[in-house]
């Protein structure tokens, strides 16, 4: 009975741990989100044009994004998360 309390409170401390990482590390809205990306967007050379934000409504972030000339896709060079919640 004890190895049994003792799982469960490891599991309830983790999942804890990982609401507390979600809530603290994510940007407060996607605004919020968007601008920041926007910001980090103005201080690379885009004179190409191969750089750019785009929005991943499955993920709930900001992608900064590299893309290419060629069929190859893009690089991730951030991305910026918001709260879903």
């Amino acid at each position: 009975m004890k190895i049994v309390n003792l799982i469960s409170q490891v599991f309830f401390f983790f999942v804890t741990v990982l609401f507390l990482i979600y809530f603290i590390t994510g940007y407060d809205s996607a605004f919020e989100a968007d601008q920041y990306c926007h910001s980090t967007l103005s201080n690379y050379d885009n004179l190409s044009g191969n750089y750019g934000c785009d929005h991943d409504t499955e993920t709930h972030q900001w992608i900064l994004y590299e893309s290419n000339e060629s069929n190859e896709p893009a690089k991730i060079v951030k991305k910026f998360r918001y709260k879903f919640l």
